[in-house]
């Protein structure tokens, strides 16, 4: 029958796995890093995956396609249910995989910090695409340039990396642009004195590791820098 049925634009989809995540029915899964509808039965047309789409892959078609089934959806929730802890081979980008992360009491103990730890924040705004290009916190600054995500993957970040340095944030995968040529103008025009690089072990954080290197390159500067890269469950890998 024809009616409304989600299509996915594989070459906007950045892999982040939102939408499927947000598909309540399982009609959408990662393949090969990309989002894709797997059974047009599971799709019910009401669109929860659209608002959950970053870069706006996924839209609405009329089309030939198979009633929505209820009763299989229900069936594939429930085995679903069943499957949860002991899932098939995750085959999306490995950066998406959902996992849980459990912790012994021992950590746990060593996670909290004798006191409150204050903010270490320099300077203000620290997203890289608004951080100014020529800025006073700039000159003579030791520059910590971090994906987003180690801020909440380790636990210690202010403290052990941010204090004493200017921050800048980004993630390379969520953000649409080159941090590289910005970063150039950075380094180039301000008085760095260090670069830090604070990245997770997922493979998409490689992108923000690349534009640092590929911006102290292009400024002609020869910099101390170093690259940090924090795993999943929150420890300094190198």
């Amino acid at each position: 029958m024809i009616r409304k049925i989600i299509e996915i634009d594989e070459e906007k989809c950045n892999g982040c796995g939102a939408c499927a995540a947000a598909c309540h029915e399982g009609a959408i899964g990662m393949v090969n890093g990309k989002a894709k509808l797997l059974r047009d039965d599971y799709c019910d047309g009401l669109g929860d995956c659209l608002p959950a789409c970053p870069t706006g892959a996924i839209s609405f078609v009329m089309r030939d396609a198979a009633d929505y089934d209820e009763k299989a959806v229900a069936a594939h929730k429930a085995k679903a249910g069943k499957n949860q802890e002991s899932a098939a081979p995750f085959s999306g980008c490995p950066g998406s995989r959902m996992r849980r992360l459990r912790r012994s009491e021992t950590e746990e103990a060593q996670a909290q910090p004798p006191a409150a730890i204050g903010s270490q924040l320099a300077q203000w705004p620290c997203q890289i695409k608004l951080v100014p290009i020529n800025a006073p916190y700039f000159q003579g600054a030791k520059l910590l340039i971090a994906a987003d995500c180690t801020a909440f993957a380790y636990g210690s970040l202010h403290q052990d990396f941010m204090k004493g340095k200017i921050t800048l944030i980004g993630c390379p995968k969520l953000d649409d642009i080159d941090y590289s040529e910005k970063l150039t103008e950075i380094i180039s025009r301000n008085d760095i004195q260090s670069v830090t690089v604070l990245r997770m072990e997922v493979p998409c954080c490689g992108g923000l590791e690349m534009a640092a290197k590929k911006a102290l390159q292009a400024s002609g500067k020869f910099i101390p820098w170093q690259v940090v890269t924090i795993s999943i469950d929150g420890k300094i890998l190198d």
